[in-house]
């Protein structure tokens, strides 16, 4: 990529979080610890998944598979704001920057598709119980996770190959922790009316649409549930329903908030605010959600640990 015909800047400077410099080894623990805690806990689900046949379902795929997308969505901010809190440095390359906005938008989207295809599952599971062994083949998922992979790749190229396209000639500040899009466009020298309809009707198939289907697929949810008499597979099935759309509040809350109800006083620092929430909560807490609020991952958990703890030693 041949950067120097289109911008003179060679680097950009995050300014980070709006906090108090004093208490800025405060924020660093905290945020470390969220990090930590992502990677960890997901990690742990990734291992459940994996090593308890109980849990080799379609819902489970696409949770494994959600996990693994926090993890990855998490480490491509959270490091890099992490070392530069601790070295006090604010500076990212230009490749860098560009590197860094097209896998945040990856993994974000792929975020959503998953999600989506969880909302699917539960449908099938509860609306359809009889014929879900049927419907929810193996050949779907598989065929679901990599169409959500191929969209969400599309999506993200195609709004960094627009953005390689602008030109930055002037301030190279950014009042992020990480290079995000529209950051980028507002420093942007060149006319950003092409980008700013791509993100327009790209976010209506990546986080409008996905988000109608969530909603229809729990309204043939909550229909089928009030018409016939709950059952133990239903209660079963419904048990990870409370997690998928605690989850499913949390990332797309967070999004409608920021997007679809700007504030016009301090804007960036709500922004930045906003996007700690969805890029370092929201990751952190699925784990907790999932493991606290579905039985069939507490019992692999207990499960594991019991097989842990109670086995026998070794003779050497």
């Amino acid at each position: 990529m041949k950067k120097d015909n289109q911008s003179s800047v060679s680097e950009f400077l995050l300014l980070g979080l709006p906090m108090w410099t004093e208490k800025q080894g405060i924020y660093y623990t905290l945020f470390l610890a969220m990090y930590l805690t992502t990677v960890l806990g997901n990690l742990l689900i990734m291992l459940l998944v994996r090593l308890d046949s109980r849990l080799h379902t379609p819902m489970y795929f696409f949770l494994s598979h959600l996990a693994f997308t926090d993890i990855s969505f998490s480490s491509v901010t959270a490091p890099k704001m992490l070392m530069n809190m601790q070295t006090q440095s604010q500076s990212i390359s230009y490749a860098g920057c560009i590197s860094q906005l097209y896998f945040f938008l990856f993994w974000g989207d792929l975020d959503s598709f998953l999600l989506t295809s969880m909302a699917y599952d539960r449908y099938v599971a509860i609306c359809h119980p009889l014929h879900y062994t049927t419907i929810m083949s193996q050949n779907l998922c598989f065929l679901l996770v990599i169409v959500s992979w191929l969209l969400s790749c599309a999506s993200a190229l195609l709004h960094t190959l627009l953005l390689t396209h602008l030109s930055f000639r002037g301030d190279n500040a950014l009042p992020h922790f990480f290079c995000d899009l529209s950051a980028l466009l507002k420093l942007s020298s060149s006319d950003t009316t092409v980008n700013e309809l791509v993100i327009f009707t790209v976010g209506v198939v990546v986080i409008t649409l996905p988000l109608i289907c969530i909603l229809v697929s729990y309204g043939h949810i909550g229909a089928t549930i009030l018409k016939v008499p709950l059952t133990k597979g239903i209660c079963k099935a419904l048990s990870t329903c409370g997690s998928h759309l605690s989850v499913v509040s949390l990332y797309y809350g967070a999004i409608i908030g920021l997007y679809f109800f700007p504030s016009s006083d301090n804007s960036n620092d709500k922004d930045v605010i906003v996007a700690v929430l969805y890029t370092l909560v929201t990751p952190m807490l699925n784990p907790f959600i999932y493991s606290l609020r579905n039985r069939d991952m507490k019992g692999a958990l207990g499960h594991l640990l019991n097989k842990g703890l109670f086995s026998p030693c070794p003779r050497w």
